[in-house]
């Protein structure tokens, strides 16, 4: 199922759907809130104007169209007895910019955005300038939530890489584990990870911060959180290998030590910590 956004115009919720590596809003959301909403797609399908204009958008977009019977289709476009339906215009000539979907989560008739904007002149100038404002809006938010993530693992791509590479400067962070630490059964993966970073398990931080909402990793640092992920990797390769759990925990309370000796002054992770830095 192609992946689903929604964008609110004008009081209706529309939904935005990726088809062929582009973006396709549902013409059925559109009408939903208009008089007569059920059969106004019908009713543009109908409109000689709108033939050309789907048609001459497939020629530019669409290698595959098949123009000759988009050229019988336009013949009879105009005359009281023309019908058209997106099932009939795809299956005739190989359409790509009009999509009818049934199921259960995306039913209905999709458009390409060039082609729902057409339709919203067609249905109102102020719901197609609404429609344009909130799909620009869409996207902004959507380069700006790539970006943010292309700088985020590029930092974290430079902390990892300081963690193989930086001198120890600083005090051990976390505390060695003792005999008793290695030794104890732990419920479950999870916890052993806790244990080899924080020194504690789930539970015992729940009892010692019993006014606190969420979890022992919901307070973590972000240097905490980055060793923690790459704790994460490491255990599953020491399960893979058949290493026990008190070797495991003591191998990876080692690492953890070494690893957040190293971060302790990176200034890779103050820009983390800092979103102004970027």
């Amino acid at each position: 199922m192609p992946k689903k956004t929604k964008i609110i115009v004008k009081g209706s919720e529309i939904t935005i759907v990726k088809y062929h590596g582009d973006d396709y809003i549902s013409l059925t959301d559109m009408v939903r809130n208009f008089e007569d909403g059920s059969v106004l797609i019908e009713k543009w399908l109908r409109n000689k104007n709108t033939v050309e204009f789907i048609g001459i958008w497939e020629q530019i977009n669409n290698p595959n169209f098949n123009s000759p019977e988009f050229g019988g289709i336009m013949n009879e476009a105009g005359f009281n007895r023309f019908t058209l339906s997106v099932k009939k215009w795809v299956e005739k000539t190989n359409a790509i910019g009009l999509i009818a979907k049934t199921g259960r989560f995306d039913s209905g008739t999709f458009a390409n955005k060039d082609i729902a904007f057409e339709f919203g002149s067609w249905l109102s100038a102020e719901f197609k300038l609404y429609l344009i404002k909130e799909f620009q809006r869409l996207k902004a938010d959507e380069a700006s939530s790539l970006k943010l993530e292309w700088s985020f693992q590029r930092t974290l791509a430079k902390i990892n890489y300081r963690i193989h590479t930086e001198a120890i400067k600083e005090k051990l962070i976390p505390l060695e584990l003792t005999k008793g630490q290695i030794n104890m059964k732990y419920a479950n993966e999870a916890d052993l990870l806790n244990v080899a970073l924080f020194g504690i398990t789930a539970k015992m931080w729940r009892d010692k911060n019993t006014k606190l909402a969420g979890n022992i990793r919901d307070y973590a640092s972000i240097e905490q959180l980055v060793v923690l992920s790459n704790l994460e990797s490491i255990n599953a390769l020491l399960i893979h290998d058949g290493m026990p759990s008190k070797d495991r925990i003591q191998k990876l309370n080692s690492t953890a030590i070494i690893q957040m000796k190293s971060l302790l002054t990176s200034k890779e992770v103050k820009k983390l910590e800092s979103p102004t830095s970027y």
